[in-house]
């Protein structure tokens, strides 16, 4: 919502895009569609997940105001993964459709139907009121202790991948909005690049790039001092950058060693959705994560 939402947009149209060829399942035997908003940080943290395992799935493109596409959904928010593993079924929030489809890829003793159920939805109030739905357990994997032990070789290696995915959801995905709309300049750039891709009329993307981004730019203010960033965001956004690379290490090429682990994925998905804007450019130029960042895009796009 933060990039690719917001006041302004208006009537982004319905769109349909790629599938993707299976890798690690058997055709036909997992079936996904993902409603997303292609500049939603959360959902392309679930694209770079689905690309990763090579599994198989549709994009519906969701209106970002008017929200058809999702009207059979009491769930309001994207990404929506529905799922068919033998019966339809429906995965809401980002880290739980992650949780939820890696542990099924490692562990065939439950139906997705059943692992889903691990995850429940609560209903909390935050401190200013306003009622929310949270997932329990969404960092974990629902699995018996020898699966545990085949992807965990020691417990530390799980502690370390839940602590930095909960950190990409909830600090770094709050640095995106404040810095891809921090100037005039910059928000305009930012809905340009949503108009290209979205599919709107003339009217319709004049009004969504030049409105959107006049909006976005002051509810960028307002996102900076809820969040407490500093006056210039970008000195944050690059101290996150090298936080993460301090946190991967010099001996390691991923977090999760000679291959990404879900907390890899999570920080790359988030960073992915600033491509080619100047944000990203900045941080490319102005902190360690290059090197990291370079072998994510390859080690997915195998």
């Amino acid at each position: 919502f933060a990039l690719g939402g917001g006041a302004g947009l208006c009537l982004a149209a319905r769109q349909r895009l790629r599938e993707h060829s299976a890798a690690e399942l058997p055709s036909g035997s997992l079936q996904l569609t993902l409603y997303q908003y292609k500049t939603c940080p959360f959902c392309s943290k679930v694209r770079a997940f689905l690309d990763y395992h090579g599994l198989p799935y549709e994009i519906v493109e969701v209106n970002p105001i008017m929200r058809k596409e999702i009207k059979f959904s009491s769930y309001r928010k994207v990404p929506i993964l529905l799922a068919n593993a033998g019966s339809p079924l429906q995965l809401n929030d980002s880290s739980v459709i992650i949780s939820a489809i890696k542990t099924y890829l490692i562990s065939r003793r439950n139906s997705l139907e059943e692992i889903v159920s691990f995850y429940p939805p609560v209903k909390t109030v935050t401190e200013k009121g306003k009622e929310v739905m949270e997932y329990e357990n969404k960092y974990w994997l629902m699995l018996d202790e020898k699966e545990t032990k085949r992807v965990y070789p020691v417990k530390e290696v799980r502690v370390e991948e839940m602590k930095w995915r909960k950190w990409a959801d909830d600090w770094l995905v709050h640095l995106i909005s404040p810095n891809v709309y921090r100037t005039p300049k910059e928000a305009l750039a930012s809905f340009d690049y949503i108009v290209r891709e979205g599919k709107f009329g003339t009217l319709e993307g004049l009004f969504a790039k030049y409105v959107g981004a006049v909006a976005m730019f002051f509810v960028s203010k307002r996102l900076k001092k809820r969040h407490n960033l500093r006056d210039d965001v970008r000195e944050d956004l690059y101290e996150a950058a090298n936080e993460w690379v301090k946190a991967v290490g010099k001996h390691r090429l991923f977090m999760g060693g000679n291959q990404p682990n879900l907390a890899d994925l999570a920080v790359y998905g988030v960073l992915r959705v600033m491509e080619g804007l100047e944000a990203f450019d900045d941080m490319m130029a102005h902190t360690k994560i290059q090197p990291w960042y370079q072998r994510m895009e390859e080690v997915i796009e195998k």
